[in-house]
């Protein structure tokens, strides 16, 4: 098990990916980590995620509130954000907050990353739903978020970048990589000419092999109603399957015209 130490190291070198990455720009992004039930490391605000050092990692509670920062550091003003995952998931041991190039551009032109385009982002990811925008630093941008939290790992910020946690940092910050990368190639597919999408039938194939690989975390393979019930999933629903309306299904009419306008989204 890591100690505190470790656990900043770690923060640190995860940083310097980000930035190396060019998956943020400046002082943007940030990352926390949970290590106890009331205890959460994360980055602060004002400092480049590419050149931090374990000592500028700052420690707060639940709440946000600050338990220990050296110096003039303080936490991000986004904490809340990552306060309400941590709440809303109890499976959820990291978090990282980033701006991709490619993955913010959907994001700021309001297109979610539904196209079931490659095997590994249809298993890993599902679908990447857009949270509407929010103001930073209020509570705007965590009741954004609070709406899919529940139904998926990761999620774009409209106008703002993109979110994602799991039961590790390096698992986190591996979703972020595999975000980016699925939204650069949708992007440079669809200027060849657009993509060869998945059947339903090959989507569901793939949701099966998640499935047997029994792997953690929120997706469409385990949460879509369509696919509860043994119906193709919804998966270009751009996230409208996750609500859940009295007996949590959702009818062919609705998955239908949900489709058709991200449809028209997408330029087809």
């Amino acid at each position: 098990m890591q100690n505190e130490y470790e656990v900043k190291k770690e923060i640190c070198d995860i940083g310097k990916r980000i930035y190396n990455r060019n998956m943020v720009a400046a002082n943007d992004g940030n990352i926390s980590v949970k290590i106890s039930d009331n205890e959460f490391l994360c980055t602060p605000t004002g400092v480049s995620k590419g050149f931090m050092t374990p000592e500028y990692i700052c420690k707060v509670d639940a709440q946000g509130n600050v338990i220990q920062a050296n110096g003039n550091f303080r936490p991000s003003s986004e904490i809340k954000m990552h306060m309400r995952v941590y709440q809303e998931r109890p499976d959820v041991k990291s978090v990282v907050h980033a701006h991709p190039v490619y993955a913010t551009s959907f994001a700021i032109a309001g297109i979610p990353l539904t196209q079931p385009i490659m095997p590994e982002a249809v298993i890993a990811l599902g679908c990447v739903p857009i949270a509407k925008y929010g103001r930073p630093s209020t509570m705007e941008i965590p009741d954004a978020v609070s709406e899919y939290v529940q139904h998926f790992d990761a999620v774009l910020l409209e106008n703002h970048g993109a979110l994602t946690y799991s039961d590790s940092l390096l698992a986190a910050y591996l979703k972020m990589e595999s975000v980016e990368f699925y939204a650069q190639l949708l992007y440079q597919s669809r200027v060849l000419g657009g993509p060869k999408e998945f059947t339903p039938q090959q989507v569901e194939d793939l949701y099966e092999i998640r499935r047997q690989f029994g792997m953690k975390g929120r997706h469409p393979a385990n949460l879509c109603p369509n696919a509860k019930e043994g119906k193709p999933s919804c998966h270009t629903c751009g996230g409208g399957c996750h609500s859940d309306k009295g007996n949590g299904s959702v009818s062919p009419d609705m998955v239908a015209e949900i489709t058709r306008k991200v449809l028209q989204q997408l330029g087809k």
